[in-house]
């Protein structure tokens, strides 16, 4: 079964640090690209980051440059967003996904709020 499970959602005051993470089963990892989306209340979902299948490129919305990196762990079948200096404005449902066309899978999403 191919499955995307995200954690490592919580709330977080301005400035600080979270890491998401993103596991993967039912399929080849290492052959699909993997994307970081979010979504907040009222808005529609948006790209946050991509990285290629090695890890090789790595590309990130205006939004976030300079303050999130995305990664991944081919090994492990994990993808991961370490998220700094975090905003307010950065309060999302953060979902992953897996892209290897015409295969496409998205996880069930995890919360995170930045808020004092």
């Amino acid at each position: 079964q191919v499955q995307l499970v995200e954690s490592g959602g919580g709330l977080v005051q301005p400035g600080g640090s979270l890491r998401l993470s993103c596991a993967a089963s039912g399929f080849t990892f290492s052959s699909y690209r993997m994307s970081w989306y979010r979504q907040a209340p009222g808005k529609e979902r948006e790209l946050v980051a991509t990285i290629t299948k090695t890890g090789g490129f790595t590309n990130y919305a205006d939004s976030v440059k300079g303050r999130f990196t995305i990664s991944r762990d081919n090994a492990k079948n994990t993808m991961y967003l370490q998220m700094n200096s975090l905003k307010p404005e950065d309060t999302a449902v953060y979902y992953c996904r897996a892209t290897n066309w015409p295969n496409d899978t998205w996880g069930q999403g995890t919360q995170v709020t930045v808020s004092s």
